[in-house]
């Protein structure tokens, strides 16, 4: 025997004892490959690498050329085929952004035009469609099976560079508080780089488990540290579901205002935990009021699901269907108890004057001793498209002084595309919503 085959038999013969107290050995032991002598993934992996494809933004050039209207490359990313048949591609919002027509190059070294079926900016997802035939598509599996710890595969276009995959662990799940979005991320040590953005994480058998959407860098160059995140499977299909259906999204609300669960707030309310999200205020009549929800409650689970911030309920909440029932644990007065409530219809730019809080544009607004502040932005909302974020002070709106909720209410609906005065450390901004 070899030693390559001895270092291999001696691998596998060690993983099998440590599971000598079963019964049976492994159904699925490492993959090793007799014929070559060594552990190899590809087998599962080879079957989707074709449906990984190169995705390029155009627009027009604002310098000169020829006829003035050659579309120049505007950015790059990737993207993965989910439906062979309809020619589905998934992507990321950032890499379609401000483009005018977008080109797809697959992995056989065809070259095509896309059409935009949709994007998400809270989700930071995009649909596109290619007419073509004889595509790969990758298999997708629900992402609430993932354990941290579980082999995870990026597969991109870095850096310029052709095709590449790259290989991790999952090191953590249900991560948020990178921004105001919907967020429930996985994140992965796999090397994710410029250009893999809107490409697939595969698990060890080829399957869709996320789309690789950011990292995490520890200088201003933006290189892998090994800290990157993809958008689970799990929010994905509910985001392409609906832009293949109707070309946005819509997304359920329940009436409160949620801020996160900090160590300052922690112990203003005697609490020896920091994970969980605040209920700043409830709209009356709002499923949230139905519930018992009040003001001060800390939700800590939903749908079973462990709560680490206010973005984690948005996540659940956020990709949840109008009529869809919820159930939340949550504590008042150090006592825990559960509700449920059933998910509304998100009202687009309403205004919902609660007793302490004003919700208007994905905005809640609400009284502090500083003034009338902005306590949380919904990623995708119109205020966040206006660039409107949380700690903003509001000053005026329409050019009439504000300083209490009444004055701010009446004035976010005295006009289309309101604009608001805001202080912003020592900065004076004017923001507008809409326009």
């Amino acid at each position: 025997m070899n030693r390559t085959r001895f270092l291999a038999t001696t691998a596998i013969v060690l993983l099998m004892a440590g599971t000598a107290s079963a019964q049976t050995a492994p159904e699925f032991p490492l993959p090793y490959d007799s014929q070559r002598g060594v552990f190899s993934f590809a087998t599962g992996l080879e079957r989707s690498l074709p449906a990984v494809v190169r995705v390029t933004t155009l627009g027009r050039s604002a310098g000169p050329s020829r006829d003035g209207s050659e579309p120049t490359a505007m950015s790059g990313g990737s993207g993965v085929i989910i439906d062979a048949d309809e020619g589905i591609i998934v992507t990321n919002h950032h890499v379609i952004e401000g483009g005018q027509t977008f080109r797809v190059d697959l992995s056989d070294g065809r070259l095509l035009d896309a059409e935009l079926i949709g994007t998400d900016l809270a989700t930071d997802l995009a649909v596109l469609r290619i007419p073509a035939g004889g595509l790969a598509e990758v298999e997708t599996v629900d992402s609430d099976t993932l354990r941290t710890g579980d082999l995870a595969f990026a597969v991109g276009y870095p850096l310029g560079l052709d095709q590449t995959l790259t290989m991790g662990v999952i090191s953590g799940l249900g991560r948020s508080g990178m921004g105001d979005a919907v967020e429930d991320y996985i994140q992965t040590d796999a090397a994710v780089n410029s250009g893999n953005s809107g490409g697939p994480l595969l698990d060890s058998r080829g399957r869709l488990i996320g789309i690789n959407t950011s990292i995490l860098s520890g200088d201003f160059s933006g290189g892998n540290d090994g800290i990157a995140f993809a958008v689970p499977t799990r929010i994905m299909m509910f985001v392409v579901e609906q832009l293949r259906a109707n070309g946005e999204v819509t997304r359920g609300r329940i009436g409160a205002t949620l801020g996160s669960l900090t160590a300052e707030r922690a112990v203003e309310l005697g609490l020896g935990f920091v994970r969980g999200a605040i209920v700043e205020d409830v709209v009356p009549g709002s499923p949230a009021d139905r519930a018992g929800l009040v003001r001060g409650d800390v939700i800590t689970r939903i749908q079973n699901r462990p709560v680490a911030n206010a973005g984690s309920v948005q996540a659940v909440v956020g990709i949840a269907a109008p009529g869809t029932p919820l159930t939340l644990v949550y504590l008042r007065d150090s006592t825990e108890a559960t509700t449920s409530l059933t998910v509304e219809v998100s009202e687009s730019g309403g205004i919902q004057i609660g007793s302490t809080a004003v919700q208007a544009f994905g905005a809640s607004f609400a009284a502090t001793p500083s003034g009338i502040q902005v306590q949380a932005v919904e990623g995708g909302s119109a205020a966040a498209v206006a660039d409107l974020r949380a700690g903003d002070i509001v000053t005026h709106v329409g050019g009439r002084r504000v300083d209490d909720l009444a004055t701010l209410g009446a004035g976010l609906g005295d006009r289309e595309n309101p604009v608001l005065t805001v202080i912003r450390g020592d900065a004076e901004l004017r923001v507008r919503i809409g326009g």
